[in-house]
C-alpha cells in the first residue's frame, strides 16, 4: 500500500509539472518588416526548443519609440522582460537606477555558465568598465565599404584600404561616370568609427564607460577635423556624394548604379543583395596611414537586449534561457544569414564558415573579420547619456560644413560645446 501510493503520488507530481503552464514573459523590440518576421522566426524556434518558458515579441515602433515607450513602462511598473536599445541609447537605460539587471549576472544567477568567446568588437560595447557585459548583444553591425564591382573594373581600380588610396582612384571613378563614393550615418561611420579604427580617444572618462560625471568630449581634434576638411574637399570637386542624413538617402544612389562605393552596415548585406541588380562586394573601412600605420578594428551599431529588472525569478530564469538561446551557434547562423547582422560568438562564426557561407557570399564576412581586428585602448566603444540629441547636434554641423555655412573649426567647437552641455545634463539626471 505504502508503494502504491508513493508511486501515485509521483504519477500525481510528474503530471503537474507537464500540466504546468510555461513561464510567460515579454520582448519589446524595434525590429520592422523582415526584420521583425526575422525577430518572430528566433521566439518561435526558443518557445519550440523546450516547454518550460514561452517568448512574446512585441513590436513597440521605431528605436527611440521603443526606448520611450520603455521608460514610461518602467515609471508604471508595466515594463517588458526584456527590452532592445539601439547603441546611442545604451547609456540611458544602463544609467536609469535599477532598471536592468546586467546579462552576465542574469545568466549567472540561473546558473548558467557564461560564454567566453563573443566577439570583442561586439561583447565590449555592452559591458561596463570592468569588462562585464550588460546589454545582450542582438543585432550587431559594423560600418563596412561596398562597391560596385563593375564601376572600379570601367576606372580600372581597386578598391581603396587607406584614404589617401581613395584620393588616388575617385578621379577615375568620377571620369568613368560615377560619384565616387557617399556613406549613410556621418556620426557613426565618419566620427564614432573613425576614432576607433584610428585608436583615438572620443571622451574622457575612458569614452564614457568609468562615469556621467565629468564625462566630456574630445572630437575638436586635428585628425577629425582633418577627415572632415578632406570631406569638404572631396564634396566640393564632385568625389563625394553627401545626400543628407537620412540613412536610405544616401544608400539609394548606391543602389541605383550612381555612385561606386557606399560606406554603410554590414547588416544592410542582406537587403543589398536585393534591391540591387549589378554585382556588388565588400572591403574593410579605411583608414588614415597619416594618422596611423596600422587600423583598429571597430565596434559595432545596431542593438543589444537587455534584461530589465523588477519581475519574478522564474521570469528571470526564463530571460537567462532565452539569452542562452540566442547566443548558440544555430539561431546565430540563422540570424546572421537571414538578416545579414553578425554572429556574436565565435562559435556561430565558425559555425558558419564549417557550412561554406562565407565561400559562397565572402561579403557576409568582411565586417566579422574587421569586429577582430586589432585592439587598442580606445576603440571598444562609448558609453554617454543623451547622445541621440549629440548625434543630432554633429549632423547638424557637418551639414553646415558641407554647405559652406561653418567652418570645420567653427563646427567642432560648437559640437564639443553643445555636446558637452548635454553631458552635464545629463550627470545631473544620474546624480540627482
Amino acid at each position: 500500500m505504502k508503494k502504491a501510493l508513493m508511486a501515485a503520488s509521483a504519477l500525481a507530481l510528474t503530471m503537474s509539472v507537464a500540466n504546468a503552464e510555461p513561464v510567460e514573459i515579454e520582448l519589446w523590440h524595434a525590429m520592422g518588416g523582415a526584420l521583425g518576421e526575422a525577430t518572430n522566426a528566433v521566439a518561435e524556434q526558443f518557445n519550440a526548443s523546450q516547454d518550460a518558458y514561452n517568448l512574446t515579441p512585441i513590436y513597440k515602433g521605431n528605436y527611440e519609440e521603443t526606448l520611450t515607450a520603455t521608460i514610461a513602462a518602467f515609471r508604471a511598473g508595466e515594463h517588458p522582460n526584456i527590452v532592445q536599445v539601439f547603441d546611442a541609447g545604451a547609456a540611458t537605460i544602463i544609467g536609469a537606477e535599477g532598471a536592468v539587471i546586467p546579462a552576465q549576472d542574469l545568466i549567472e544567477q540561473a546558473g548558467i555558465e557564461f560564454r567566453d568567446d563573443y566577439i570583442p568588437g561586439v561583447a565590449n560595447f555592452y559591458a561596463d568598465a570592468d569588462g562585464k557585459m550588460v546589454g545582450m548583444p542582438f543585432n550587431s553591425s559594423t560600418p563596412i565599404l561596398y562597391y560596385n564591382v563593375e564601376a572600379l573594373e570601367e576606372a580600372g581600380v581597386e578598391p581603396p584600404t587607406t584614404w589617401e588610396e581613395f584620393e588616388q582612384i575617385a578621379p577615375a571613378l568620377k571620369e568613368a561616370g560615377y560619384v565616387p563614393m557617399a556613406q549613410s550615418h556621418l556620426p557613426w561611420i565618419f566620427t564614432e568609427n573613425f576614432m576607433s579604427r584610428h585608436n583615438l580617444q572620443f571622451a574622457t572618462n575612458a569614452n564614457g564607460y568609468e562615469g556621467a560625471e565629468g564625462t566630456e568630449l574630445l572630437v575638436n581634434v586635428e585628425p577629425l577635423k582633418m577627415h572632415f576638411t578632406k570631406v569638404k574637399e572631396w564634396i566640393d570637386a564632385g568625389l563625394f556624394g553627401y545626400y543628407g542624413t537620412g540613412w536610405g538617402d544616401n544608400q539609394a544612389p548606391f543602389e541605383n548604379g550612381e555612385v561606386a562605393m557606399w560606406l554603410g552596415s554590414s547588416g544592410s548585406f542582406g537587403g543589398l543583395r536585393q534591391s540591387t541588380d549589378f554585382d556588388f562586394s565588400a572591403t574593410f573601412l579605411p583608414y588614415w596611414k597619416a594618422v596611423t600605420e596600422e587600423p583598429y578594428h571597430t565596434f559595432i551599431g545596431g542593438a543589444a537586449l537587455f534584461a530589465m529588472s523588477g519581475h519574478p525569478d522564474e521570469e528571470n530564469e526564463a530571460a537567462a534561457a532565452f539569452f542562452e538561446f540566442l547566443s548558440s551557434a544555430d539561431p546565430q547562423v540563422f540570424w546572421h544569414k537571414e538578416t545579414g547582422y553578425v554572429p556574436i560568438t565565435a562559435e556561430a562564426y565558425e559555425t558558419a564558415k564549417e557550412q561554406g557561407y562565407y565561400d559562397e557570399v565572402p561579403q557576409a564576412e568582411v565586417g566579422i573579420q574587421q569586429l577582430q581586428g586589432r585592439a587598442g585602448e580606445w576603440n571598444n566603444g562609448y558609453r554617454m547619456g543623451f547622445y541621440v540629441q549629440i548625434r543630432d547636434v554633429m549632423n547638424r554641423e557637418y551639414g553646415r560644413i558641407f554647405s559652406g555655412e561653418a567652418t570645420v573649426d567653427e563646427a567642432f567647437e560648437i559640437i564639443e560645446e553643445e555636446g558637452n552641455r548635454l553631458l552635464e545634463r545629463f550627470a545631473q539626471t544620474q546624480s540627482g
